[in-house]
C-alpha cells in the first residue's frame, strides 16, 4: 500500500469514529421518533390495504393529464419506479455522508427525525383523503375486468394487517389522492434543497421530481390531481414543520448549531472521547477538533469556529462529571 494512502484511510476511520460517538448519543435520545416514523409506514400500508377492499372498478375519470401525456403502456410502467428508486437510494446515501466528508451541515439522526415527521404528517393527510372518497383507479390492474381490481371481503383481521406484502403494495388500488411516490420524492428533494451544498445537484433533483410526476401520470398510476395535490400539500407541510420544529436541527444553547436538541454534552462518556485521543484511534484534541463538522447557524452561513467550540463544550461537560 502506498505511503500516502495509509494516512488518508486512517483519517477516514478517525472521522467515522468521532462521528459515530455523537450520532450514537443522539440516537439514544431520539430513537422513539425514528421508531414511530418507521412503524407509521406499516400503518400507512394497512390503510392502503383497507381502501383496496373499498375500491370499486369503474371507467377512468376524465383527466387533463391523460389527454396531454401519451400513455406509456404496461411495458414501460417500470420507468417511474426506476427513477423513484434511484432518488430514494441516493437520498439515503447522502444522509450518511457526514460520516465520511468534512462538509457537514446536519446530524444524520436529527435529519431523519425531521424527514420522518414530515412524511408521517403527509401520509396522515393522505390516509384521511383517500379513505374519505374512493376514486376508480386508472392503473391497469385497477380497471374493470382485472382480477385484483376488487378484493373479496377479508375472512379475518389477519388478512388486513398482513397487507400481503409486497404484492398487496405493488398491486394496490384506491389509494390515489395524493401520490405516495411524490410525497417521498418532494420531501427528499426539499430536504436536500435546504441541507445540500451542490447547486447543480439541487437543480437536477427538482428536475427529476418533475419528471417523476409526469411519468406517474403517463403510466396511468395516478390521476393528475393526485400529483398536483402532492406538490402543494407536501411543500406546505414541510414549511410548517421546518418552522415549528426547529429544535430537531438547532442547538438549544444560544442558537449554536453544535449539538442540537436539549442533549447534555457531559452525557458523552469520557472513555468514548478518550478512545479518540489515545492510541486506539490516535487523535489528539486538536486533531479531533479539526475533524468536527461545520454547522449552519440560523442565518444560513457556516461558522468557521464551530469545531473548536464543539470540543470545548464536550471537554467541559465531561469535567462536570
Amino acid at each position: 500500500m502506498p505511503l500516502y494512502i495509509a494516512p488518508e484511510l486512517f483519517k477516514i476511520w478517525r472521522r467515522i469514529a468521532a462521528e459515530t460517538i455523537i450520532e450514537w448519543q443522539l440516537l439514544l435520545e431520539k430513537w422513539k421518533y425514528l421508531l414511530f416514523g418507521l412503524v407509521f409506514q406499516y400503518i400507512h400500508g394497512v390503510a392502503a390495504r383497507i381502501v383496496h377492499y373499498l375500491h370499486q372498478p369503474a371507467p377512468i375519470l376524465p383527466d387533463t393529464g391523460f389527454l396531454v401525456l401519451p400513455e406509456l403502456g404496461r411495458s414501460r410502467a417500470y420507468m417511474s419506479e426506476t427513477l423513484f428508486t434511484s432518488m430514494f437510494i441516493l437520498f439515503v446515501l447522502w444522509t450518511f455522508h457526514p460520516f465520511l466528508f468534512h462538509n457537514k451541515r446536519f446530524y444524520t439522526v436529527l435529519l431523519w427525525c425531521k424527514v420522518l415527521v414530515i412524511l408521517v404528517a403527509c401520509q396522515l393527510l393522505r390516509i384521511v383523503t383517500f379513505l374519505s372518497t374512493q376514486l376508480p383507479g386508472p392503473n391497469y390492474h385497477c380497471r374493470e375486468g382485472s382480477p385484483v381490481a376488487k378484493l373479496p371481503p377479508p375472512r379475518n383481521i389477519g388478512e388486513v394487517l398482513l397487507i400481503n406484502f409486497p404484492k398487496g403494495i405493488v398491486y394496490g388500488c384506491g389509494d390515489l389522492i395524493f401520490s405516495s411516490h411524490m410525497i417521498f420524492a418532494i420531501v427528499f428533494v426539499r430536504t436536500y434543497q435546504k441541507y445540500g451544498s451542490k447547486r447543480w445537484t439541487k437543480r437536477l433533483a427538482w428536475f427529476s421530481s418533475v419528471i417523476l410526476g409526469l411519468l406517474i401520470i403517463a403510466s396511468r398510476k395516478h390521476y393528475t390531481v393526485d400529483v398536483v395535490v402532492a406538490w402543494y400539500t407536501v411543500l406546505l407541510v414541510f414549511h410548517y414543520v421546518d418552522r415549528q420544529f426547529l429544535d430537531l436541527d438547532r442547538s438549544s444553547t444560544g442558537g449554536l448549531p453544535i449539538l442540537p436538541l436539549n442533549m447534555k454534552l457531559k452525557d458523552i462518556r469520557s472513555e468514548d472521547l478518550q478512545k479518540l485521543m489515545n492510541g486506539h484511534v490516535g487523535a489528539g484534541i486538536g486533531d479531533l477538533a479539526s475533524e468536527r463538522r461545520q454547522r449552519t447557524p440560523v442565518n444560513g452561513k457556516i461558522l468557521d469556529d464551530t469545531n473548536s467550540t464543539m470540543m470545548e463544550l464536550v471537554l467541559n461537560g465531561n469535567q462536570m462529571d
